[in-house]
């Protein structure tokens, strides 16, 4: 039994470490209970979901989905830019980021819709409101938009996903291959690309949001984080949306699209995938802008935001 204690015991060690050390992060009801972020809780079905108001009250609404990783203070210049416009926007962390619960269940299509639609319900959103979506929320406003054209008076869809991506590393393989090892890179190597990628474009741009990326690091620290990440990456980012923009085309539904000519999350050449989809959509395209676009380029996706029907 000496070899099993001095090879076999190791090897389990390292295997179970970092899922020991993702339970013993802090909880979100913890970091909730002490933060400085305005915003309030909503108890919905699903969970508790955090969210904020912001703009004149009687001006028409906005809701703002953000992205896999990044939670709703993503939405800073985008915030500005519409409700100075009149806009009285809504914006809420999905569940597993940000100040949301770690909500149970696998987050695929139906999960992340089913929590929009119940905090519309509960914040009492009448159907003709504005839909923006940045990343992963692009795609799930997408798909809201082909479920229920009739709900919107438009969408806006920013870097969003649902057309191709280009993950990389870990990312990419946890998408595709499910299971074990694919949470065990996630919670090691993935957390850790996620760490570069947040230092290295702090390092290469400007934000708009007063510490972004120091907020964004501190996500890592939060038990669920990652689970949740890794779960939207194997249940929702796997598909294909283009039935969803054929679906949305044939509604008449207006689109506006928002593309980082210099991102390499989504790469520019969506761009033209959504023009052979669905030619009505009006595109626009931010040269030099990265995936962070929104806030890195506020003043471009303002000019971008200017022409919304509000």
């Amino acid at each position: 039994m000496l070899w099993f204690s001095t090879l076999i015991l190791p090897i389990l060690g390292v295997a179970a470490f970092p899922f020991v050390r993702e339970t013993l992060r802090p909880d979100v009801a913890q970091i909730r209970a002490k933060t400085e972020r305005p915003g309030q809780v909503a108890v919905l079905p699903s969970g508790k979901t955090w969210y904020n108001w912001f703009g004149p009250v009687d001006g028409p609404v906005a809701v703002c989905v953000h992205g896999l990783s990044t939670p709703s203070f993503v939405w800073g210049a985008a915030i500005t830019a519409l409700t100075d416009q009149g806009f009285r926007v809504l914006t809420y962390d999905l569940y597993g980021r940000g100040l949301s619960d770690r909500a149970p269940g696998d987050q695929n299509v139906d999960f992340h819709l089913r929590q929009l639609d119940e905090l519309l319900e509960n914040q009492k959103v009448a159907d003709g409101f504005t839909l923006l979506g940045y990343s992963m929320g692009g795609a799930i406003v997408t798909c809201f938009a082909a479920r229920a054209p009739q709900r919107l008076k438009q969408a806006v869809i920013i870097a969003p996903a649902g057309l191709g991506h280009d993950l990389g590393g870990t990312s990419a393989y946890v998408t595709k291959n499910p299971g074990f090892i694919a949470n065990w890179l996630m919670q090691t190597r993935g957390a850790a690309e996620l760490r570069e990628g947040i230092k290295s474009e702090a390092a290469g741009f400007t934000s708009a949001v007063p510490g972004i990326w120091d907020m964004q690091a501190e996500e890592l620290t939060i038990k669920g984080y990652i689970p949740a990440i890794t779960s939207s990456l194997q249940h929702f980012l796997r598909g294909d949306l283009r039935a969803e923009h054929e679906t949305i085309r044939a509604a008449n539904l207006s689109l506006l699209a928002i593309w980082g000519e210099g991102d390499t999350v989504i790469p520019i050449d969506c761009c033209d995938k959504l023009a052979a989809i669905n030619p009505d959509a009006t595109q626009v395209t931010i040269p030099a802008a990265p995936h962070g676009l929104t806030y890195t380029h506020p003043d471009d996706l303002r000019s971008a935001l200017e022409n919304l029907n509000g």
